[in-house]
């Protein structure tokens, strides 16, 4: 008589270790909240769920991008950098003579052109990496660099203080008590779920990730799938950056995403997204960079440093790459 399927066992009908592989974000970070619930003190509260969302939103619109990225095979270090170009122009825009003159034209394209650029910017990106074949680490560190000082040569290095409360609604305002920046940061996130699952170019997408010669023979046009995607990057990042700096009534190219190409990687990372390409999960994603707030929001709850937050989120992404390695060995 042959034996039963052993829970766990490789072949079972229901494999334990592979689960907790497939779903260990949403795993920790489930047993993280309630952690918190019986824990931290004011946890259960709208004001700490309101407070963890918006820190989170931001990352997130980011690394919606770099999970579309990321499944191509690349990588994009230019989005913290596009974030401050995006930040810079929109206050140029509002604050200049037109915008003043005319408020509503003004601000309806202090909205529009910077994410417009950000994404031509991204659009730069892919093309420069499709046209001379280089690495894509290597192809997006010349804006990772180049586009910081773009956006200190339009403010001279100085800090545009504003108040416009029309344009802020995009990082102030609420929708039926919901921020704004939550309710992009969900759409933008459904959005790029949906077009992965359901459309062609989602397909593309993860064909050129899983292997591009194979792609390009069977008809999918790899350069161009390539060049988009980087621009939908460049425009996440573009909308991210007035968000911060609707948020903040301020916009400084110095420190405007500074450092966000990291935390949107970790994100990924963490989201079960792997660096291989040819596979992707958006909602994974999200849950990553909730569950990197989360650790160090609860770190800091309880009276641990700030620095050792950030050991334990490198430890959190070194965790997840070695999952994705162990899952790729099973």
């Amino acid at each position: 008589m042959a034996d039963a399927p052993t829970i766990g066992r490789k072949g079972a009908s229901f494999d334990v270790a592979a689960f907790f592989r497939r779903y260990a974000a949403l795993t920790a970070l489930i047993v993280l909240l309630a952690f918190n619930f019986a824990v931290t003190p004011n946890f259960a509260s709208w004001q700490t769920l309101n407070v963890n969302l918006t820190q989170v939103a931001t990352i997130v619109i980011v690394s919606v991008g770099m999970t579309l990225v990321i499944a191509t095979g690349g990588i994009d270090l230019s989005v913290g950098s596009l974030m401050a170009i995006s930040g810079a122009l929109a206050p140029m825009i509002f604050l200049s003579s037109f915008g003043l003159s005319y408020p509503a034209l003004g601000n309806a394209l202090a909205f529009v052109a910077p994410v417009a650029i950000a994404g031509v910017f991204g659009l730069f990106n892919g093309w420069f990496i499709t046209r001379f074949r280089v690495q894509p680490i290597v192809g997006t560190l010349v804006m990772f660099i180049a586009g910081r000082g773009i956006g200190q040569v339009l403010t001279n290095g100085n800090l545009q203080a504003f108040k416009n409360p029309t344009f802020q609604f995009i990082g102030l305002g609420r929708v039926f008590g919901v921020p704004c920046q939550v309710i992009i940061m969900l759409a933008l996130v459904a959005a790029a779920a949906w077009t992965l699952r359901s459309t062609l170019f989602g397909r593309q997408i993860l064909s050129v990730g899983g292997n591009e010669r194979a792609a390009r023979l069977s008809g999918v046009p790899v350069a161009s799938v390539k060049r988009w995607v980087y621009a939908i990057s460049g425009l996440c990042a573009g909308i991210a950056g007035l968000v911060v700096v609707s948020i903040n009534s301020s916009s400084d190219a110095n420190l405007v995403g500074l450092g966000m190409e990291l935390d949107a990687i970790a994100a990924v990372a963490v989201g079960g997204t792997p660096f291989t390409g040819g596979q992707a999960t958006v909602v994974g994603t999200l849950i990553g960079a909730l569950l990197i707030q989360l650790v160090r929001y609860t770190l800091l709850a309880n009276g641990v440093p700030d620095a050792a937050a950030l050991v334990v989120k490198g430890a959190i992404i070194a965790g997840a790459v070695w999952s994705q390695q162990r899952g790729k060995s099973t």
